[in-house]
């Protein structure tokens, strides 16, 4: 009889996340408001290019405000956008943010 194999038991030839790379992105940034790009895309695994085009698109979206301070950006996210999955687009981008950072994300504290 042959044994079945467990899931520790098995390789997968496929790698892969349960996050993908804008949320990575999006993560980064939320931890590091003034990361450079570069440091970004090394911390999630993809080409500066690539996090460029991510940020252009979570700044499309309304998920994050790119500020020019000097010659740095500064990153302002917004929690309360919508995640765009229509299952779960009744929740907020912050309850994910909530999850993976230590302080409370999005703008500057409000007196």
């Amino acid at each position: 009889m042959a044994s079945m194999a467990t899931t520790g038991e098995r390789e997968s030839t496929r790698n892969w996340t349960f996050l993908t790379n804008h949320a990575h992105v999006l993560l980064a940034i939320a931890r590091n408001p003034t990361a450079r790009l570069r440091d970004v895309a090394s911390e999630v695994g993809v080409t500066e290019r690539a996090a460029q085009a991510i940020v252009a698109d979570l700044e499309a979206g309304g998920y994050l405000h790119r500020t020019r301070v000097g010659r740095r950006n500064e990153y302002t996210l917004n929690p309360a956008g919508r995640f765009r999955h229509p299952a779960e687009a009744d929740r907020q981008v912050g309850d994910l943010l909530a999850l993976f950072t230590k302080e409370p994300v999005g703008g500057p504290a409000k007196p």
